[in-house]
């Protein structure tokens, strides 16, 4: 990398960007406190619902999304077509190795390393919660993460909608199959008002948006008003992290020993499963703008999806729910540490 590469990507990088992991260690000790001092403020929010899906969550998900949207060029989007190995690795990490080695983990552990910890039924319930992270890739966040990595956005986005459009057929009987049940009620209505609050709506207005850029300024205007909105994303994923943390505080202050043994799993699953997928794009040639987002999917989880469900089969109070919610708590952490490391190592991709 030259100096002058260097120089370009160090100017690219904000204030906010440069010290997030701080940032986000903050937003977490002040959720907890926030939603001990002010029960009846977080109550309020998290009754915003509609499918499930919290609508204050959404929007501030939404503001994160948008400025990636703006990037999308919907008439390069067939060049995809000469990068299918980055594809072929999102699509395989995504449905044959993660749903699978998230439950042998839940085993492994639950069922031995901490089984003189917790009971059996304790166990099961657990191991619940963990297939159904397991079983559901990331939506909304992964363009997030792709974007502090600077990956391809038009890529991004076609890694995300195939993932989509499978989640819909394939979750489902992943989970059954796991789960060992013959009858699983999977809300569609939270799966599909994500994929409509996530992507379409900021895809549409991303798109709107660059067009009339392009259409007063050129790609000039474009990377001036994307630049202008990189603090006001940041400042959406830190709010995030304070709502998240927020409403669960009483969960992680009541049961402390029980939130770290769900975390185990859940990190080695996270770091194992980035590892793979991280590898194989390097080892298929796979260039860092589509290798980075193509990890970073099938490490983060789809959790408005897997708390839903767990929520609908297992109950609001259930160990199910309650490993979900780990996994909330575990994901923002470990993927801003990946994001740290992919940008650390983008000088190994051609």
């Amino acid at each position: 990398m030259t100096d002058t590469t260097a120089a370009a990507q160090g100017a690219g990088i904000s204030f906010f960007e440069r010290y997030l992991t701080a940032w986000v260690a903050l937003c977490i000790a002040a959720g907890v406190i926030l939603g001990q001092l002010m029960p009846g403020l977080f109550s309020v929010l998290a009754g915003f619902e509609f499918a499930k899906v919290n609508l204050v969550v959404a929007v501030l998900i939404w503001a994160m999304v948008y400025p990636m949207m703006i990037a999308v060029d919907l008439s390069s989007l067939h060049e995809v077509r000469r990068q299918p190995r980055g594809l072929l690795v999102t699509l395989a990490v995504n449905w044959l190795i993660k749903p699978f080695t998230m439950a042998v983990l839940g085993v492994v552990f639950f069922k031995g390393v901490f089984a003189s910890l917790i009971s059996p039924s304790d166990a099961d319930s657990y191991i619940a919660g963990l297939i159904l992270l397991g079983a559901a890739p990331c939506t909304a966040m992964v363009f997030v993460w792709s974007q502090l990595t600077r990956g391809d956005a038009n890529y991004t986005l076609v890694q995300v909608s195939v993932n989509d459009l499978i989640m819909v057929f394939a979750y489902a009987p992943i989970v059954a199959f796991l789960l060992g049940v013959t009858d699983i009620a999977v809300p569609w209505e939270t799966l599909l008002l994500s994929v409509l609050l996530y992507v379409v709506v900021p895809l549409v207005a991303g798109v709107f948006t660059r067009n009339r850029l392009l259409a007063n300024g050129g790609e000039g205007a474009v990377s001036a008003f994307t630049a202008r909105l990189k603090p006001w994303s940041v400042i959406g994923l830190l709010a995030t992290v304070i709502l998240l943390f927020g409403f669960q505080g009483k969960v992680i202050l009541a049961q402390p020993l029980v939130i770290a043994l769900i975390a185990v799993p859940l990190l080695l699953q996270s770091y194992g499963i980035f590892a793979v997928a991280y590898a194989a794009a390097w080892g298929l040639r796979v260039p860092f703008k589509v290798a980075a987002p193509c990890a970073l999917i099938g490490t983060s989880n789809f959790f408005e999806l897997a708390v839903a469900v767990a929520i609908s089969l297992f109950g609001l109070n259930s160990g199910a729910a309650l490993a979900t919610v780990v996994g909330v708590l575990v994901e923002v952490p470990v993927m801003l540490s990946l994001v740290a490391f992919a940008n650390r190592t983008r000088h190994w991709f051609a």
